[in-house]
C-alpha cells in the first residue's frame, strides 16, 4: 500500500519522539521500584514526582492531587464508583449523560444493579445538555454529578464551567471524563469547579496503558483497586513509571504547543467539513466552532452504509472510524448519533475523522478528492 493517511486520532495516537525518549532510561537504566527505600529507587520515585506535577499543571491542580490509573477506563470506574460507595449515606442518586463514554454509561448500569439511582440526561440536536434539565434533575439524594467535557465521536464540547458552578453550590461532587479534551483544549479544574477528572495518556501522544485521575483535595472517595500503599495507598499496584514518565512528557508537550496546534487543526477540520458538506445528502453532527474539538469531524451520508465507507477508505490507506474506536465491530448504530436525533439509517452512515499532529493539509485535499467518488460509487451500487 503506497499511500497512508491516519485519520482516527481520537482513538490513539502514536507516541512522541521526545515522550519516548524520556521514557527509555527507565524502561532499562532506572528499574528501581519507587516504592522501595535503596538509591536507585530514588531516582525513579522524582522522575513519578515530576511527571505528577507536570499533570497537575496542565489542568491547574496540586501534584497531591493526581493519582496514575492504567486508563481513561479504570479512572472513570473509579471516579463514579468510588464516589457513589463512598457517599451513600448522604444519597444514591448520580446524574450523567445519554452520550457518556461506556466507561460512565456501563458503571453507570452497574450502580443502578447496587441500588443507586440514575438520572440519563438528554442532550440537543449538537450533542449539548441543557442547563435548565440538570438543575430540575436533581434532587436531595444528588450525590454526583459525571458529563464527559468532549465527546470522543461527535467532538462536542459541553459547558463544563456552568456544570460545575451548579454542583459546587448544590454540595454535589462533579466528575468529568475528560479523556478526549486533555491536551486538546484549556482546563483549569479550579475556575471550572471540577472535583475529579479523569484522563488518557495515548490520546495525546503519550504511551498506552497510562492514565489518572484528578481528586480535588478533600473529596471522599473510596479505593477501586486494594493491595499495597502505592499512590498515597490511593490505588494499590507497582508504579508504571516509564508510562508515568511519558504521560508526564506528553501533557507537558501538549500544553506548550496548544495554542498553535488548535489553530492549525481548527483551520484543517473546517476545511474538510466544508469540503464533504457539499456532497448531497451530507449532516455534520455535533457542534461547530469553539464548542467543538479542534481535530473532530463527523458527518452522516444518506443512503451509505459507514463499513462500506470505511473499507473503501482503507483499500485507499486512509484510517478512519464510524464512531468509537470501544464500539468497533458492533452492529447497531451509535447511541451518540441516535441521542442528537438522527435516524438509524443516517447514523449507520456516519464517518468520523479525526486529524492529529502529522495531518497535513495534501492529505485533506486528497480526502475530499476521493470521498465523494466513493460515495457516489456505493450509492450506484445500491441502486
Amino acid at each position: 500500500m503506497e499511500r497512508e493517511i491516519y485519520m482516527d486520532y481520537a482513538a490513539t495516537t502514536f507516541i512522541k519522539p521526545e515522550v519516548l525518549e524520556e521514557m527509555n532510561p527507565y524502561l532499562t537504566q532506572y528499574f528501581g521500584n519507587p516504592s522501595s527505600i535503596y538509591h536507585i529507587s530514588r531516582k525513579t520515585k522524582a522522575a513519578v514526582d515530576i511527571a505528577r506535577d507536570r499533570i497537575a499543571s496542565a489542568i491547574n491542580s496540586r501534584g497531591d492531587e493526581i493519582y496514575f490509573t492504567s486508563g481513561g477506563s479504570e479512572a472513570d470506574n473509579w471516579a463514579i464508583k468510588g464516589i457513589a460507595f463512598a457517599n451513600k449515606d448522604k444519597g444514591n442518586h448520580i446524574i450523567t449523560s445519554c452520550i457518556e463514554h461506556h466507561a460512565v454509561l456501563h458503571t453507570c448500569e452497574y450502580l443502578e444493579d447496587q441500588g443507586f439511582e440514575v438520572t440519563y440526561l438528554p442532550v440537543n440536536e449538537q450533542g449539548i445538555i441543557k442547563i435548565d434539565d440538570l438543575k430540575n434533575a436533581i434532587t436531595d439524594k444528588t450525590i454526583l454529578v459525571s458529563i464527559m467535557f468532549a465527546n470522543n465521536e461527535i467532538g462536542t464540547i459541553e459547558p463544563i464551567k456552568e456544570i460545575g458552578e451548579i454542583c459546587r453550590e448544590k454540595g454535589i461532587i462533579f466528575h468529568s471524563d475528560a479523556v478526549q479534551a486533555v491536551g486538546n483544549v484549556p482546563i483549569d479544574v479550579k475556575d471550572m469547579k471540577i472535583d475529579l477528572l479523569s484522563m488518557a495518556s495515548h490520546k495525546f501522544y503519550g504511551p498506552k496503558g497510562m492514565g489518572a485521575l484528578y481528586v480535588r483535595k478533600g473529596i471522599k472517595i473510596h479505593n477501586l483497586i486494594h493491595g499495597g500503599a502505592q499512590e498515597r495507598a490511593r490505588r494499590a499496584g507497582t508504579e508504571n513509571v516509564a508510562g508515568i514518565v511519558g504521560m508526564g512528557k506528553a501533557v507537558e508537550l501538549a500544553a506548550q504547543n496548544m495554542k498553535n496546534e488548535s489553530k492549525r487543526l481548527e483551520s484543517l477540520r473546517d476545511k474538510l467539513i466544508g469540503g464533504l458538506l457539499k456532497i448531497p445528502g451530507a449532516r455534520l453532527n455535533g457542534a461547530v466552532g469553539d464548542k467543538r474539538l479542534p481535530g473532530n469531524v463527523n458527518i452522516s451520508f444518506e443512503d451509505i452504509e459507514g463499513d462500506v465507507l470505511l473499507m473503501s477508505l482503507d483499500s485507499l490507506g486512509v484510517c478512519a472510524s464510524s464512531g468509537s474506536a470501544c464500539s468497533a465491530g458492533a452492529i447497531e448504530p451509535s447511541q451518540v448519533l441516535l441521542s442528537i436525533g438522527l435516524s438509524k439509517e443516517m447514523a449507520k452512515g456516519a464517518l468520523r475523522l479525526t486529524i492529529g499532529s502529522r495531518t497535513t493539509e495534501e492529505e485533506v485535499d486528497y480526502l475530499l478528492e476521493v470521498i465523494p467518488s466513493i460515495i457516489e460509487r456505493i450509492r450506484k451500487n445500491r441502486m
